[in-house]
């Protein structure tokens, strides 16, 4: 019988060892995967930022830029439903996770890309599985703005070019995207979306809804900002939109851009703003 060296055998038993670390690492590699994928952050200014719309006075509206800056993300898997209109907060809600998304300001142009394009990509990151139902964000101040506008608007002949800046800090807390599809769920080695909404309409109002209804009777439209033009110009930031609104307009718009921030068609509770 042939013998059997002890470096010869000890060479085989480390071969059989690491083998078998390697193994048991990769198990454990496909294990954490499985228990992750990755959660992608949009946001999205509906078609009235693409494709335009006209104000419940009349203006046609068409946006070149929609600028909005945005901070402090972070989503929630709750433990329960989660209705911050109800009175629900963080502090009231167990979550079981929580992934955060911006650490500095992010700078998005809503109005970017075709008129049919996706929603813009703000930011993505590996996530735990789940369903993320909650979603803490803010808008936040730079160089004088949250929010900048610059386009077109046209009534009768009358064609302005506008470029207005707003200062409105908000905070909000929301709950989960109300909308056609489900949103927020993560999968094994899957991507799953949130989205944090902007409805203009709030601001302009919109002709294709009732003159009577709430959306239209809370909003500015656009004929008090026109009275400010200069000709075709409107150039106004918001030390010269609360010096030059009425009071009662000025307020308008004030509770039009505080309630401009939704999960698709879900409200947000605003912490502060």
């Amino acid at each position: 019988m042939k013998k059997v060296s002890a470096i010869t055998l000890g060479m085989a038993l480390s071969s059989v060892f690491l083998s078998s670390c390697t193994q048991g690492n990769s198990s454990q590699t496909v294990a954490a995967t499985r228990n992750s994928g990755t959660l992608a952050l949009v946001a999205n200014g509906e078609d009235f930022v693409r494709q335009g719309f006209v104000s419940k006075d009349g203006w046609s509206i068409k946006f070149d830029r929609v600028y909005l800056n945005v901070s402090d993300v972070t989503a929630y898997q709750m433990e329960s439903s989660f209705e911050p209109n109800q009175g629900d907060t963080l502090e009231n809600v167990k979550y079981s996770n929580k992934v955060s998304f911006l650490d500095t300001v992010k700078t998005i142009d809503l109005a970017a890309g075709e008129t049919n394009a996706e929603p813009i990509l703000v930011e993505q990151t590996e996530a735990p599985v789940g369903f993320y139902n909650a979603i803490a964000w803010k808008l936040t101040t730079i160089a004088g703005k949250t929010i900048g506008l610059q386009g077109q608007a046209t009534k009768e002949g009358q064609i302005i070019n506008f470029n207005l800046g707003f200062n409105r800090p908000v905070e909000y807390l929301c709950g989960e995207f109300v909308g056609d599809d489900r949103k927020g769920i993560v999968e094994p080695d899957q991507t799953g979306q949130l989205e944090t909404t902007l409805h203009f309409d709030h601001v302009f109002g919109d002709s294709q809804t009732a003159a009577d209804d709430a959306l239209n009777q809370d909003a500015l439209g656009f004929q008090p900002l026109a009275d400010l033009a200069s000709g075709d110009r409107l150039k106004l930031d918001e030390t010269s939109l609360s010096a030059k609104l009425s009071p009662e307009n000025y307020q308008k718009l004030t509770n039009a851009l505080v309630g401009l921030g939704h999960v698709g068609e879900g409200h947000c509770q605003v912490v502060s703003n």
